[in-house]
């Protein structure tokens, strides 16, 4: 498995290896989709594209029982490794624009409390080690402080050197769920300018969890403020909130108060992701759709292709083309949302390519579009790049 470094992005960039923005008005007509690579395993996926090209997310290794985070250059998949344990993984759009990539990995200390914390949902087997946010850059893996608990978790990085995600701190919590085995308080958090500077944002009054998922270049943040319950979410995301200025501002919900997740933040402060709606039974069962979000219109429901149940929102680009997936008795497919019309984007695939497209997780400025395929002969999922006619 080949590494790479920074510099070696930079090159790519500087010698057009991978193309820059350009200007989209409207959704393509058709896109040139292509399977990338992977690092050995037969589960991959695109999570992040940056402006210059710039794929990056997580692939499993030979025999699928750990994954590693993974960046894409020309189609081969490079290993960012780990900080000591089995799995590491880019896991939510970082839009970092000059190479740095951000996300979590385990490290080799046993979780002295036996937390199934945040990254446990997203590696394929459960190891019991702590996990740490990390960021990558200069071809190295950095671990990112907490603010005194065991495990931390990074989301996104804006282009200023700022990072956002949540981190345990020592408070033991009665709001936590113990079925779901988490013991400490998690907190939003900001690292930087210095990779050891962090901070915690605040929470909407009377909540004692939350986390911070996306951040642009205006230093607008997103994410969730609710009670310590699940690592994951749903009551720990009772209330979808943005921040700036270190102030926070509830955003509303769609009529639930659980599982409000903002998943993206473009630089001209649109909010998307996912929520819960009525009609799902408890509460607390995932029943999300997905939602936009803006200053002068407030959150609105965005929609499920007809006779699905839920969807999500996961990525936005400045032009305000938005993807994600939707889902029903068939299982989920990738979807293009612009100007709050949904369309399943395997409609829009050219001819030559068969897979299935299961879900887009982030697009470009460009209209580049990366997430995860299925192919139901092979049983393969795969990271998927799919770019737009004229490009």
């Amino acid at each position: 498995m080949r590494r790479i470094t920074s510099v070696m992005v930079a090159a790519a960039c500087a010698t057009g290896l991978l193309v820059g923005p350009a200007s989209v008005l409207a959704a393509p007509a058709q896109y040139r989709v292509s399977n990338l690579g992977s690092l050995g395993g037969t589960s991959s996926a695109g999570i992040s594209i940056n402006n210059f090209g710039l794929v990056s997310g997580f692939s499993n290794l030979a025999g699928n029982q750990s994954m590693h985070a993974a960046l894409w250059l020309n189609g081969s998949a490079f290993d960012l490794g780990t900080l000591g344990g089995a799995n590491s993984g880019i896991t939510w759009p970082v839009k970092n624009n000059y190479g740095v990539l951000v996300g979590i990995a385990e490290t080799s200390q046993v979780d002295p409390l036996g937390e199934n914390w945040s990254c446990s949902a997203f590696f394929p087997t459960i190891t019991g080690h702590t996990c740490l946010g990390f960021v990558w850059r200069w071809g190295h893996m950095h671990a990112l402080p907490t603010l005194g608990g065991n495990n931390g978790f990074a989301t996104a990085a804006n282009d200023l050197g700022l990072i956002v995600g949540w981190a345990e701190n020592t408070v033991h919590d009665s709001t936590c769920d113990p079925t779901s085995t988490q013991v400490l308080q998690f907190k939003p958090v900001v690292w930087g300018p210095d990779d050891n500077d962090i901070q915690a944002l605040p929470l909407i009054s009377g909540d004692t969890s939350g986390a911070a998922t996306a951040i642009n270049d205006l230093g607008q943040i997103v994410g969730i403020s609710g009670i310590c319950d699940q690592a994951v979410g749903r009551y720990s995301a009772i209330h979808a909130v943005l921040w700036q200025n270190n102030k926070v501002t509830d955003l509303g919900n769609l009529g639930v108060l659980a599982w409000n997740t903002p998943m993206a933040i473009n630089q001209r402060g649109v909010v998307v992701g996912f929520a819960n709606v009525p009609g799902g039974g408890s509460a607390g069962n995932f029943n999300a759709h997905a939602f936009i979000w803006t200053a002068a219109g407030g959150m609105r429901d965005l929609g499920t292709l007809p006779g699905d149940s839920i969807s999500e929102a996961l990525g936005i680009n400045d032009q305000g083309l938005v993807v994600g997936e939707s889902c029903g008795a068939s299982g989920c497919r990738a979807v293009l949302w612009q100007n709050g019309n949904i369309v399943d984007l395997n409609t829009r695939v050219a001819p030559g390519y068969s897979d299935q497209l299961v879900y887009a997780n982030d697009i470009n400025d460009a209209g580049k579009i990366t997430g995860q395929s299925f192919n139901a002969t092979s049983g393969v999922s795969s990271t998927f790049l799919a770019v737009p006619d004229g490009h």
